[in-house]
């Protein structure tokens, strides 16, 4: 007889955005993301530094689709020369798998995309709760001056695809002109391999 998964709890610390247990812990530093950036430059500029980028505490349950895999990613706020700190971004490897985003903290954007070119982005603050349909890429992007901590849950099954979004890139970059934050058209989306 197979031992059945017992129910649990986790407790999440609103001021910190931490989860309690803190389950599988995962960092990005620039250093992990530095081809990811368009401004080359800056990222070799800040590499010495090497900033803590965003930090993830995900829920240790079976990756399965009986499960409901769920986390928190605090994102710390930042810019690579004028390109917003944002998290690496990735497809679900079980391609036709949704997701939940839900913000705690701050403020930014989610990028949204597909392998056929459709692109999104919502604004996300205190209280947003975004839907990311299956097939769609998905990145956080914190465009405020404090920690943007968002709640994430999506089946156990779906995985992380990052290295196709690590070859091609978002088709938009978040970046700071004039005080605001804008999106523009990523000038290295598309040319992987050419």
């Amino acid at each position: 007889m197979t031992e059945k998964f017992m129910p649990f709890v986790t407790e999440l610390d609103f001021a910190t955005g931490k989860l309690n247990p803190e389950g599988h812990v995962i960092t990005r530093n620039l250093s992990h993301m530095k081809d990811m950036y368009y401004d080359q430059e800056a990222v070799r500029q800040l590499l010495g530094q090497n900033p803590l980028i965003y930090v993830v505490y995900n829920v240790v349950v079976p990756e399965t689709a009986a499960h409901i895999q769920h986390c928190v990613t605090i994102l710390y706020p930042g810019k690579v020369g004028n390109e917003y700190f944002m998290t690496k971004g990735h497809y679900h490897e079980v391609l036709d798998r949704a997701e939940i985003y839900f913000c705690l903290k701050g403020k930014g954007q989610l990028l949204m995309q597909t392998q056929d070119g459709a692109f999104a982005s919502i604004d996300m603050v205190p209280g947003s709760v975004a839907y990311v349909a299956p097939e769609w890429a998905h990145r956080t992007v914190n465009t405020g001056d404090e920690p943007f901590v968002f709640f994430a849950a999506y089946p156990g099954d779906a995985g992380h695809n990052y290295g196709d979004i690590e070859t091609e890139g978002f088709a938009k970059l978040s970046v700071e002109q004039n005080g605001e934050a804008v999106l523009v058209d990523n000038p290295r989306y598309g040319k992987a391999g050419k």
